[in-house]
């Protein structure tokens, strides 16, 4: 049924008409502009998924012309549905009205781009990968313009060719996979032609086949960037310039370049305390390292994990002297009828400079896409290189059954020694009748896999299994505040590739839509008896006992003047298991001075009875511990091209020792040897103004304050603490950054 509906929908949008002119991007949709563009009526409901006619009527035109992809919305909307007024930063996250457009522009169901619009004319964008994975870090150059009047809002959306690469086509046209949607903000529904999903696996496989003219644009583009960054408290300052250069000589070749690119002081990431054996990840947001990235995603169903996680390049050097200094990096990606080549190399500078370089070949084919990636790092400070090779395989053998597999080997040469690793996932969907669907998944990660000198892989040494069954329930009463649920139970069990019983879980969650356009999840995990075996760093691995969670997370969209998010969660843990439970609370409202201008301020506290926390070879501690997090911010949009943001993170840690333990034959044995309690305060605070000279090109003004702080004693206060917190001062800079795209 689904092949028949896309079969028709491509025989009934495939006419290829005359070339078409120009279209105006003012936001009012002209029907001559707009006359021999593919018109779409038929907008199904997607949130709730019961493939029932939208709520409000919707039209969509979908026209290529020389310039680009134009797309045009007509959302009918009555005064009795409130509209969005509130402006929103980019790659916003808000419930609010909104369109999306949504491409695969080689249609094989391996990487598409999304182009959201809100009411009020704000933008998000994001690539997509994995079927159904969005990555908003990237920001393509597009245009939008929005109108309104008193029976509903207009958007009208135009995307150059030169955005991305693709496919030739075939004689004078190609085939682009399209989706659009449109989400109406007090309720939170979703209607979407054609009625695809991203809660489903395959998401962009169910695109909508769509003949259009072939076009081609060629774009020479230069970034140039010149920043000033003055220390305050080393009373230093430095200036630094650099380029990023972008090259797509015509549909099928895309080439970008960076000299000297600058490390992203303008964003901010969040407060990081982390005393687990496992590395945290964070997303790159630097514009070289985003652009056009989807070709290299390589994933595996591990938390993050993937072959090429560019916060490597320029990260933390190998001589410990602070971040590494990239002297250049470059990315060409290209397009050979359904395959698709990419490679990226990146060069840092001095004795302990790395040197990257990664090597990515695909084939999409009607069923299924495969694919290759070849990764390299030179590490001469530690007389390393790490070489790692992946093959991957997206699978379709029939309309309601995927299969995705991964093959991962490494050999790293150090000291004259060399060391192989390998490594292979593998998991099944299955969708099945009323909404019923069902998962397999199989991971296996051997000790001696390393993926880490350019990828990321939260651990080795792995065995993990679950079967998931899962329930959409998408047509409740019309009486029930719920608009859909979705159901899922999972039994899993993790083992260490030595034999190790890590953990068995069974997990029962439930994903909630409300009729207001609120959001709720609630899940609950039973752990069985287990081992850990990272808390000691290789001394040895613990037994410990079985624990239960139950977690809870709500949130509601701006009602008046007011927005509210709640977590709140309940877990047993370290060697007491269920017997002392620790508890988890974040509360972060948000005011809206004006649909310009808003206001959060948040808490969280947390505690835990019993946190095992590592201190050397096999010594562990088991500690009391508290902390409390102020989140808070200022969001405004000063005028059409001007925002301000103001971020504040504050956390303030209390650890107080219970017992020392030497892990010993799996037993934790307490030791009266001495281990001193703790406490951290860390500050995260930044001030950025933003002017958008031109599309990609910005003035920013950025003031940053942080800090960290760890006493080998116990706080008393956990308020003080949190306010001495906000008087640290480890750093503070200014830094001034201009960067202009030249586009020609």
């Amino acid at each position: 049924m689904r092949f028949a509906h896309a079969a028709a929908a491509f025989l009934a949008f495939s006419a290829v008409g005359l070339p078409a002119a120009a279209v105006e991007i003012d936001g009012r949709v002209d029907p001559l502009e707009w006359d021999g563009a593919h018109r779409v009526t038929d907008f199904r409901k997607v949130q709730p998924l019961n493939g029932e006619p939208a709520s409000h009527p919707t039209e969509a035109w979908i026209l290529a012309t020389p310039e680009g992809l134009a797309v045009a919305f007509r959302n009918l909307q009555p005064p009795s549905v409130p509209r969005s007024r509130e402006r929103l930063p980019r790659d916003f996250q808000a419930q609010v009205d909104r369109v999306n457009l949504m491409v695969d522009f080689d249609g094989g169901g391996r990487t598409g781009y999304a182009f959201t619009v809100s009411a009020t004319g704000d933008v998000y964008d994001a690539v997509i990968t994995d079927g159904s994975s969005f990555n908003s870090d990237w920001d393509g150059s597009w245009r939008t313009a929005v109108s309104e009047d008193a029976e509903g809002w207009s958007v009208e959306i135009l995307v150059p060719w030169h955005l991305a690469p693709m496919r030739g086509g075939d004689g004078d046209t190609r085939t682009l996979h399209v989706y659009l949607d449109r989400v109406v903000g007090a309720s939170g529904e979703r209607v979407a032609w054609p009625a695809a999903s991203f809660q489903r696996p395959r998401f962009l496989t169910e695109f909508a086949p769509l003949e259009v003219p072939r076009h081609s644009q060629s774009l020479l583009a230069i970034t140039p960037y010149v920043s000033g960054l003055y220390d305050n408290v080393d009373g230093r300052g430095n200036f630094e310039g650099g380029a990023d250069l972008f090259w797509k000589p015509n549909g099928q070749f895309q080439l970008t370049a960076t000299v000297n690119p600058d490390f992203g002081q303008v964003e901010s990431d969040d407060l990081v305390v982390n005393f687990s054996a496992t590395e945290t990840f964070v997303s790159d947001k630097r514009p070289f390292f985003t652009e056009n990235q989807g070709l290299f995603e390589f994933t595996t169903p591990s938390d993050y994990s993937q072959l090429l996680y560019t916060r490597r390049v320029g990260g933390p050097a190998d001589d410990g002297s602070g971040a590494g200094d990239i002297t250049a990096a470059l990315k060409l990606n290209g397009n050979a009828g359904a395959s698709r080549y990419g490679l990226f190399l990146a060069d840092e500078a001095g004795a302990a400079g790395r040197r990257f370089g990664a090597l990515r070949l695909t084939h999409d084919l009607e069923r299924q896409n495969l694919g290759l990636m070849l990764t390299r790092v030179e590490r001469p400070f530690l007389d390393r290189e790490a070489t790692v090779l992946g093959v991957d395989q997206d699978w379709r053998p029939t309309d309601r059954l995927s299969v995705r597999t991964r093959l991962l080997g490494s050999r790293v040469d150090q000291d004259g020694a060399t060391t192989r690793g390998a490594g292979a996932t593998s998991y099944a969907d299955y969708e099945m009748e009323r909404g019923w669907r069902q998962q397999w998944m199989a991971m296996h990660f051997s000790d001696d896999l390393q993926i880490n000198d350019f990828g990321y892989l939260s651990r080795n040494d792995l065995n993990y299994a679950h079967w998931q069954v899962s329930r959409r329930l998408a047509s409740l009463p019309a009486a029930s505040r719920y608009s859909a649920h979705d159901w899922r139970w999972r039994v899993s069990a993790t083992r260490s590739d030595s034999g190790e019983g890590l953990s068995e879980q069974l997990r029962i969650s439930r994903s909630s839509t409300l009729r207001n356009g609120s959001e709720e999840y609630a899940q609950v995990n039973i752990n069985s008896a287990g081992v850990d075996d990272l808390l000691t760093r290789g001394h040895g691995s613990l037994r410990v006992p079985p624990r239960t969670s139950a977690y809870y997370e709500f949130s509601r969209p701006r009602r008046g003047a007011w927005a509210h998010e709640v977590e709140a969660e309940v877990f047993g843990g370290g060697l007491s298991g269920n017997r002392r439970l620790g508890h988890f609370l974040e509360y972060v409202p948000t005011f809206h001075v004006s649909d310009h201008l808003n206001l959060l301020a948040g808490l969280s506290i947390l505690r835990r009875p019993d946190w095992l926390v590592w201190q050397r070879d096999n010594l562990v501690g088991s500690f009391s511990h508290r902390s409390l997090q102020l989140e808070a911010g200022i969001n405004w949009t000063m005028a059409e091209r001007q925002e301000l943001r103001v971020k504040l993170q504050a956390l303030a840690l209390d650890a107080r020792l219970r017992q020392a333990y030497r892990v010993e034959g799996g037993r934790a044995i307490a030791t009266a040897e001495p281990v001193d309690d703790f406490s951290v305060r860390t500050l995260g605070f930044q001030v950025r103004y933003r002017y958008e000279l031109a599309p990609l090109s910005h003035l920013y003004v950025v003031y940053a304050r942080g800090g960290y702080d760890q006493l080998a004693q116990a706080g008393d206060d956990l308020g003080g603490m949190l306010g001495d917190a906000l008087g640290l001062r480890d750093d503070e800079q200014l830094l001034v950054k201009l960067s202009y795209r030249f586009e020609r």
